[in-house]
């Protein structure tokens, strides 16, 4: 009796010993399931850059039909918040966090990643009916600080009336570009009003004759998607002039974001705080390098590590 309860005692032990093992290696799949090229992950992307992120996705599962990338495109608040708590390994900003933010996160041991991959401009887009297509930096600073509200102001001549400023989102990247830009540290004028995303504000302007839109150029760089010429060709695209010159004007194309004539352009960031080399840093290296760089070349923008040639074409 007393041998075959020590039987079982020992069974029970190595059973027990067996699960434990079972259950370690259960809990660390995850890290030897994912690799660079492999794996199921989610990322939280400002919806400033939607058509370029859906585009690298697109590429990159195609070539690494075993990973799969899920974006959500929210406000740059939202975005920020994500990654705080946890929510998503990498993002998609043109902010990069805070020294407190980072000082957050590595008291926990974590530790933020940060790669700029391009180079993106804000750009101003008016109804096709209105001609005040150049206006000076200081006009802009203006129209934001609330002492130039009616179009008449720009151009007597002008028969538009009020200038009713619309961007994406209370909490967007664009609006706070603005007012890091210019100092403002109240609330927008009345005349500024907010949609959801920056495809609305597009849709707006083209229904609007008196109406200023806020927009990454990003909604309109990729002169090879049908979408996007579509966009184009129902709003005009505003040139500015550099803060200090007024005799020069720029849109914000390739070559004018490029050498900074453009006077509204940021830096784009894929951020992460991945604790193992998996699907987030695999993605991140890919959109960084050749391959990665030359859609950004394509969509418009301009490449972060990827040296580009400007053509002058000349009529």
């Amino acid at each position: 009796m007393n041998l075959l309860v020590k039987i079982i005692a020992k069974t029970g032990i190595a059973l027990a010993l067996l699960l434990m093992m079972n259950a370690c290696h259960t809990g660390s799949n995850k890290t030897y399931d994912e690799t660079p090229t492999r794996g199921n992950i989610k990322i939280t992307v400002d919806e400033s850059y939607q058509p370029i992120i859906d585009a690298e996705i697109a590429t990159f599962t195609s070539l690494y039909p075993y990973a799969k990338i899920t974006p959500s495109y929210k406000p740059e608040v939202d975005v920020i918040n994500d990654f705080m708590n946890d929510s998503v390994q990498v993002i998609v900003a043109n902010k990069k966090l805070t020294d407190l933010q980072v000082k957050y996160l590595r008291d926990t041991q974590i530790v933020v990643r940060t790669t700029a991959f391009a180079d993106d401009a804000i750009a101003l887009i008016i109804n096709k009916a209105n001609r005040d297509t150049l206006l000076e930096y200081k006009n802009i600073q203006d129209i934001f600080l609330g002492k130039i509200k009616q179009w008449s102001q720009l151009d007597p001549k002008s028969r538009l009336g009020k200038i009713g400023v619309v961007f994406d989102n209370t909490k967007s990247s664009n609006v706070r570009y603005f007012k890091e830009r210019f100092n403002i540290t109240d609330s927008l004028p009345d005349n500024f009003y907010a949609m959801q995303t920056n495809e609305q504000v597009i849709n707006y302007i083209a229904r609007n004759k008196s109406a200023m839109g806020i927009i990454s150029v990003n909604w309109i760089s990729n002169q090879h998607d049908s979408i996007v010429r579509n966009f184009i060709e129902r709003v005009n695209v505003v040139a500015v002039s550099q803060p200090y010159d007024n005799n020069s004007f720029y849109r914000p194309y390739q070559g004018s974001i490029y050498d900074k004539s453009y006077p509204f352009i940021r830096e784009v960031y894929l951020i992460s705080r991945e604790t193992f080399v998996g699907l987030g840093s695999g993605f991140i290296s890919w959109v960084a390098g050749d391959q990665g760089q030359r859609i950004i070349l394509k969509s418009g923008l301009v490449p972060a590590t990827m040296p580009i040639r400007l053509i002058q074409v000349k009529h």
